[in-house]
């Protein structure tokens, strides 16, 4: 973008990775002929931000000569990331911080004092490059600091209308109590009407007669909000803490207490086993978390305001898809977003599943046309669903979508067939369900080929669509019902010559 580019703009900037004394500038078009004068807010090493009579403009600096004593000198700027947001997913902060540093050959250096401080130095010369922070706010208090340019970044477990969402990892939450606890496992039913409030006394769900004591975070907190989200409003806490090592540390302490954590914050209390309305396991292991088939799996984002980033931060958000970020977010405790891979006769659970799930519309030939593509297949973690009442992609969805044409592109699945499985929930007639579930599939393979143009018919993953044929759980529950619309991805051998596309299912 050259200064012509920049006045059309007329854009409010981000804010720049080098903050400057605000002193007044002349940019000079380096072809001639555009004068620009104002103050200077900041430069990334790339782009200018100039107050100027126009308005705030960010002007590209290739195409300008600075004038003036405000005029960074064209080394590279000491810029500023900002993290302000969740604490309880903090954690993640100085390992992918560090891991940043090292794969681009530079220094992390942390510092001292309350909250997370660190430094990126160039090893030769030890120029700082990068001041990191990290202040842990209510969300829309952070949404209000990314939003006004205080701060550059959100850490967040849910996406937010007006910002651009960056995945880094996943953790799942769960219902933890303490070791003596002597209750084996709890539906999402009865855990929404102990949140609600509608269960007082755990001889209400099948345990001794002892009143249950909730434990939970503040309910402005980010961990707090993505619950209710999922499973409805709570009633106060009868005990609240201010973060998760005080909470399990707590409910362990209490054989009658109960709380939600995230999967990696449960020691020294014990994780109380979840099952759907109909008793079916549902399991907080890597590839259910990552696919997003247990119910209370927790994405974990970077949000950005929509508008250009300094250089740095735009870098380390392009690291965070990489493999040495993914070992970052395992070292830290949380789930990485690396795509999982699991035979699909490993997951005997979702066959059971589907035959006693299956409801009277589904038919024996159904399922042998399910088992049939479904033998000698491989399930890959990417899981797609949508937003609710929408035909937009969830934001980790649209995250995977990418991620998912990348592999592609570099050629991960030579010799095999990629098939997009649709699936519906079990509300209404079969038929319609099966057209529904096809649709859905068809939607996803579009987006995919909206997002890399450049893949060939023959590198498309071919649409399928099942219905309702395989639920991942009861459709009782809203929860169910959600968890059962999806478009899962599935690997199967072929050696199909080169060229030869494959035929995909026409949508209804």
């Amino acid at each position: 973008m050259g200064v012509k580019a920049g006045l059309a703009a007329l854009c409010v900037a981000a804010t720049l990775g080098v903050s400057v004394a605000a002193q007044d500038v002349t940019l000079v078009a380096r072809e001639g002929g555009i004068v620009l004068s104002g103050t200077l807010q900041g430069y990334d090493g790339e782009f200018y931000r100039i107050d100027t009579s126009y308005g705030l403009l960010t002007v590209d600096g290739q195409g300008v000569i600075c004038e003036g004593p405000a005029c960074p000198e064209l080394v590279a700027p000491r810029a500023q990331i900002r993290v302000v947001g969740a604490p309880d997913a903090a954690a993640l902060l100085p390992t992918l911080f560090q891991a940043f540093a090292e794969a681009r050959g530079l220094i992390y250096e942390p510092q001292a004092g309350d909250g997370f401080a660190a430094r990126i130095l160039d090893p030769a010369t030890r120029q700082v490059l990068a001041d990191l922070s990290f202040q842990p706010l209510p969300p829309e208090a952070a949404s209000a600091a990314v939003s006004s340019g205080s701060a550059d970044l959100k850490l967040s477990f849910d996406s937010e209308p007006g910002f651009a969402a960056h995945s880094i990892a996943m953790d799942g939450m769960v219902a933890i109590v303490a070791p003596d606890n002597p209750m084996p496992a709890i539906s999402t039913i009865d855990l929404a009407r102990v949140l609600a409030g509608e269960v007082d006394n755990w001889a209400q769900i099948g345990g001794p007669d002892m009143p249950v004591v909730l434990h939970a975070l503040a309910p402005d907190s980010d961990l707090q909000q993505a619950l209710v989200a999922r499973l409805g409003q709570s009633r106060p806490a009868d005990v609240e803490h201010s973060d998760l090592a005080s909470l399990a540390k707590a409910v362990a302490r209490d054989p009658w207490a109960i709380a939600i954590s995230g999967r990696s914050a449960i020691v020294p209390a014990r994780r109380m086993p979840l099952t759907d309305s109909c008793g079916f396991p549902l399991l907080p292991n890597s590839l259910a978390i990552k696919a997003g088939d247990y119910p209370l799996s927790l994405p974990v984002f970077l949000l950005s305001a929509k508008r250009r980033l300094p250089l740095l931060t735009r870098e380390f958000l392009a690291f965070l898809r990489t493999p040495a970020s993914d070992a970052a977010v395992t070292a830290a405790g949380f789930i990485d977003r690396s795509p999982a891979r699991q035979p699909m006769t490993a997951d005997g659970l979702r066959l059971i599943n589907a035959i006693k799930g299956a409801g009277e519309d589904v038919t024996l030939e159904e399922l042998k046309r399910l088992a049939g593509i479904m033998d000698g297949a491989d399930r890959l973690s990417f899981t797609f669903r949508f937003e609710d009442g929408s035909s937009t992609l969830d934001a980790t969805s649209q995250d995977s979508l990418e991620d998912l044409a990348q592999l592609i592109a570099a050629g991960q699945f030579r010799d095999q067939k990629l098939v997009l499985a649709g699936f519906s929930d079990g509300s209404g007639a079969a038929e319609a369900n099966l057209a529904l579930s096809i649709d859905r599939a068809a939607r996803v393979a579009q987006e995919l080929a909206a997002v890399a143009p450049d893949l060939s018919p023959a590198q498309m993953p071919v649409v399928e669509g099942f219905g309702e044929a395989l639920p991942m759980a009861c459709d009782e529950t809203p929860v169910g019902r959600q968890l059962n619309r999806r478009v899962e991805l599935w690997v199967v051998p072929d050696f199909t010559p080169t060229g030869t596309a494959p035929v995909m299912a026409p949508a209804p």
